[in-house]
């Protein structure tokens, strides 16, 4: 497995609404075991996961069913991430 760092930066029209179903989608993630970590940043201009997958392939297709994506709410940038 490879991890891929998800950049999910917000979008001007922004709208709270979608935090909670985004949420559940990163739930989903982890009760899979492709979630490794996720966290927002502290001047809440986005955030960002790390998933550990086999593929950047299938990383970016992962990414795109976000809520924060499927809702406009954010732009998403998915990077494979060489860790030490």
């Amino acid at each position: 497995m490879k991890r891929y760092l998800v950049m999910a930066m917000r979008n001007p029209d922004f709208s709270d609404e979608v935090i909670a179903p985004h949420l559940a989608f990163l739930d989903e993630l982890r009760a899979a075991g492709q979630l490794e970590m996720t966290g927002g940043f502290s001047d809440r201009s986005g955030g960002a996961y790390v998933l550990n997958v086999e593929s950047l392939a299938q990383a970016q297709a992962i990414a795109a069913r976000d809520p924060l994506v499927t809702s406009s709410s954010s732009q998403i940038t998915v990077y494979e991430w060489n860790t030490r």
